[in-house]
């Protein structure tokens, strides 16, 4: 098979399964002998802010001299993005040849489209010889493909907020339950705040398991915060002044969780005092470097636009306090796409005090909002929006002058306007 033969029909494949991906992947991994094992792992789930904290550490680990298999998903232009070492995208040739030999393959299961991505990866990062694998999960987290691969070293907990709530539980306290289910006896654990109650449940969990540390980052520890449209700086407890390109002010506490996690990492190796140093310029460096595609990200300065993955409430708080922070007083014309099972009314209602107007889009997706549906939502709130192609919300920024204009939403949506600007 060629490699968009390969791609095509891994992506055709059904996205949920008659088992969980927890179990379909134990069973994929035994077939194919467990390639996963011998390789340390860092396990992050969360709501919000997974793929951030994944390519703060994989910076930085890459720097301390270790060879990095990175797990993420989804990717926003090239399928490749989902599968990388060292921030190297898997090749075409490796894509299609280990594809191929996993759909020919008989595992006495039926593979979803995200198991066969992660097998895919397990099998690259053995190949290349990766010390350590950093796995995002796909979503929750007890019952998620990813925790098949065995007790990782450090798990880490981003942000949790509602999100897919037909299958993970109507109240946070079930979405935290399930996403506590990467927590196991003997991993270090490193946690964002959260809602007291989010926390309790998750504190109980790490109780319960035997959980060798746990850090909860304080949002007191996070000061003398400073930003533009061209980066942020912060001090972060006795480590001192951290300097990066990422954008948001959400991107704080995801440092930190990186900082924190880095730090928990490297405990396992015991350095010696000259070590710790020079760990401590590799995580330093590595938060300066990271850059994430499609996250507080600026595509065009003239004309201003800036696209943004805020695809729930959560998120679109974060782009608020955000733009806030970083353009004082000003207000914005806003392109939105997002998917039905979303909350996109709260989300809307987020950013009625800093919208000029909005263009909705329609996301190329079965489980997308329609465009229409959602301009009439946001107009019944008093504010100006009409439904739109992607390709005209684009030219329509083209001819945009001085004014800003902000995309959000469904990360498919922001990966085909990332697409469209890199023609």
């Amino acid at each position: 098979m060629t490699y968009e033969e390969t791609v095509e029909t891994i992506n055709n494949i059904r996205r949920f399964g008659n088992l969980s991906g927890v179990e379909i992947t134990a069973r994929m991994l035994d077939v194919l002998g467990h390639p996963e094992q011998g390789i340390k792992k860092i396990h992050i789930a969360g709501t919000n802010g997974k793929g951030s904290v994944s390519a703060f550490l994989c910076e930085i680990l890459s720097r301390a001299g270790f060879r990095v298999g990175m797990f993420t998903s989804p990717h926003l232009v090239d399928f490749r993005e989902r599968i990388k070492v060292n921030g190297e995208m898997i090749s075409k040739e490796d894509t299609a040849r280990l594809g191929s030999t996993l759909l020919k393959q008989d595992f006495g299961v039926h593979p979803t489209m995200f198991d066969y991505c992660l097998a895919m990866a397990v099998l690259y990062f053995k190949e290349q010889n990766c010390n350590v694998i950093i796995l995002e999960t796909g979503m929750g987290g007890r019952m998620d493909s990813t925790n098949a691969l065995g007790t990782p070293e450090v798990s880490v907990i981003t942000k949790i907020g509602y999100d897919h709530m037909t299958v993970l539980g109507n109240t946070l306290e079930e979405i935290a339950s399930e996403k506590a289910g990467i927590i196991k006896e003997g991993t270090r654990l490193v946690m964002e705040s959260q809602e007291p109650n989010v926390l309790q449940v998750l504190l109980q969990r790490a109780s319960e398991v035997g959980v060798r540390s746990c850090e909860v980052v304080e949002p007191d520890w996070i000061c003398d915060t400073r930003c533009d449209e061209n980066g942020q700086s912060f001090s972060f407890r006795e480590y001192g002044t951290f300097s990066m390109n990422m954008l948001g002010v959400h991107q704080y506490e995801n440092a930190a969780a990186a900082i924190l996690a880095a730090k928990a990492f490297f405990a396992e190796i015991k350095p010696d005092e000259k070590q710790c140093k020079e760990e401590l310029r590799c995580i330093r460096e590595g938060i300066y470097h990271t850059y994430w595609m499609g996250r507080m990200e600026v595509l065009s300065h003239r004309p201003f636009l800036l696209v943004d993955g805020a695809h729930n409430s959560n998120g679109v708080a974060a782009l608020r306090d955000s733009l806030i922070a970083l353009f004082p007083g000003e207000k914005f014309h806003f392109i939105m796409g997002v998917m039905a099972d979303k909350d996109y009314e709260k989300m809307v209602e987020l950013l009625l005090p800093l919208a000029k107007d909005f263009r909705t889009v329609t996301v190329e997706s079965s489980r997308a909002l329609q465009a229409e549906e959602l301009s009439c939502c946001i107009r019944e709130k008093g504010v100006p929006a009409e439904c739109s192609s992607l390709a005209d919300c684009f030219l329509e920024v083209k001819g945009g002058g001085t004014e800003k204009t902000v995309a959000f939403g469904s990360l498919y949506f922001i990966g085909e306007l990332e697409a469209m600007v890199r023609l």
